[in-house]
């Protein structure tokens, strides 16, 4: 690795939007040490899933109760987000920052004030749908049938609180809608161009601009069958930023590696769910991911494609430290 490379890093405040522990599995923080892989390579800060798709409420505060635990008996190493602030002091102290996110509105059943407790426990964002259609929105591998009255609610209520709005895993249709009414920067916390590799996870040029025309940000993941054939290459990876890059600029693109510690849970999960996952669509290959330990290899890439340093900041974490700045709010309890 060039010596650029590892010092444009060094000198980065580096943010992963989206990283996968086991969930649903409150009694067990075997894998939690693995957060260190982050701290090798120089990662500042990561949200890490609480909980996703058909999990339940409690399932979904069970996890989150777990994780805040640990990082809590472990805060030499950890420090859990409230405020924007506690992103750069943990940088200074070398400590890693932890907040949290949600994988589908089904995390809060009916209820819309359970939003503002997730927020005031550490989640960031929430993605509306996870693949399949609920209550707030459809999904992108169901049958679309838009924003829900109650999804209205729910977005307006994200926004007052200060939790970003994520139209990941969300189908189009309702993402369009989402888009057009939204008041503050909405993200795709971890979306793929379609037009790099078309696959109904993966996002149309349209949502891109109309993503980036809110101040939001398109985060791109690790996931081999959404990069393409299951190719987990740095470079393969970069061309997916770069094709963001080149269609809405670079303050429009951050990291969010999608990488699942435990992939054993990934390939029971998709037995499991076999009848959620349509045939076709690679699920079948199985679960291959870009590993943190690549982040150095793909700025690698990025600087041999002429990108510039200050653009690089910002794709590694520039971009997410100005929409914190601009959609977080004060937890109203405190956050501790």
């Amino acid at each position: 690795m060039s010596e650029r490379a590892t010092s444009l890093l060094a000198s980065s405040l580096v943010w992963d939007n989206h990283g996968c522990m086991p969930v649903g599995r409150p009694n067990d923080t075997s894998f939690l040490s693995q957060l260190e892989r982050y701290r090798a390579v120089g990662v500042d800060a990561v949200m890490l899933n609480v909980g996703f798709g058909e999990m339940s409420v409690e399932d979904h505060l069970r996890t989150l109760a777990s994780l805040r635990h640990w990082l809590k008996a472990n805060s030499r190493q950890y420090q859990i987000i409230s405020r924007v602030q506690d992103i750069e002091a943990a940088r200074a102290n070398g400590r890693l920052a932890v907040g949290f996110d949600i994988e589908g509105a089904n995390a809060i059943g009916e209820q819309l004030s359970l939003i503002e407790l997730y927020y005031d426990l550490g989640v960031r964002w929430m993605l509306l749908a996870y693949n399949r259609n609920n209550r707030v929105a459809g999904g992108c591998q169901d049958e679309d049938t838009g924003l829900t009255s109650f999804g209205r609610q729910a977005l307006l209520e994200m926004e007052r609180v200060g939790m970003q709005v994520c139209l990941s895993h969300t189908g189009h249709r309702s993402a369009r809608e989402v888009l057009e009414l939204a008041s503050q920067p909405v993200i795709f916390s971890h979306s793929n161009p379609s037009a790099v590799h078309s696959h109904p996870r993966n996002i149309p040029d349209d949502l891109i601009r109309a993503c980036a025309n809110t101040g939001g940000v398109i985060g791109i993941n690790g996931v081999g069958i959404f990069l393409g054939c299951n190719d987990t290459a740095s470079a393969t990876y970069a061309r997916h930023i770069d094709h963001v890059v080149q269609l809405v600029g670079p303050q429009h693109v951050s990291i969010a590696l999608d990488y699942v510690f435990d992939t054993q849970e990934v390939d029971d999960y998709l037995r499991k769910m076999r009848h959620t996952f349509p045939p076709g669509l690679g699920y079948e290959l199985g679960a291959r991911f870009v590993a943190p330990e690549q982040l150095p290899e793909i700025v690698e890439v990025l600087l041999g494609w002429g990108y510039a340093e200050s653009d690089l900041q910002a794709i590694l974490g520039g971009n997410l430290l100005r929409l914190a700045k601009a959609v977080w709010k004060e937890p109203t309890h405190g956050g501790k």
